[in-house]
């Protein structure tokens, strides 16, 4: 898993792989959970990343899919860890096809999503929106 390797090389502990969730009977799994350690006044910033790859042959319906599974997750972390943060994590390309699309700056505002925008072929995180 390359993100999974481009956190680590930004100083971030990968503490859960996947983080497992809980809610009444249902079982979840978001791909990552994660922490970086920071400035000692600042503590410790936990982060959960839902990876999407976007693959099928409908982007709508994995934009569907990656939106639905993030708001889900989301609301469960908020009960279960509120002190981690929820982080969509899509390529650069996605990125650019769908997110800076006046759909997906609906979805990014409407829903209060944070990214995580990275790019494979150069293994950089290019871009944390929250």
């Amino acid at each position: 898993m390359l993100l999974k390797n481009f956190l680590i090389q930004e100083g971030w502990i990968i503490t859960d792989d996947p983080l497992h969730l809980k809610w009444g009977q249902k079982d979840m799994y978001v791909d990552l959970g994660t922490k970086q350690l920071l400035a000692a006044e600042q503590g410790t910033q936990k982060i959960a990343v839902e990876i999407k790859s976007f693959v099928s042959p409908s982007e709508m319906a994995d934009l569907k899919e990656a939106i639905g599974g993030f708001i889900l997750y989301r609301a469960v972390i908020s009960r279960l860890q509120p002190d981690r943060i929820l982080y969509l994590a899509v390529r650069d390309n996605v990125f650019t096809a769908l997110f800076q699309e006046p759909i997906g700056t609906l979805l990014i505002e409407s829903e209060n999503l944070n990214l995580l925008v990275f790019n494979p072929e150069t293994e950089r995180i290019i871009q944390w929106i929250p």
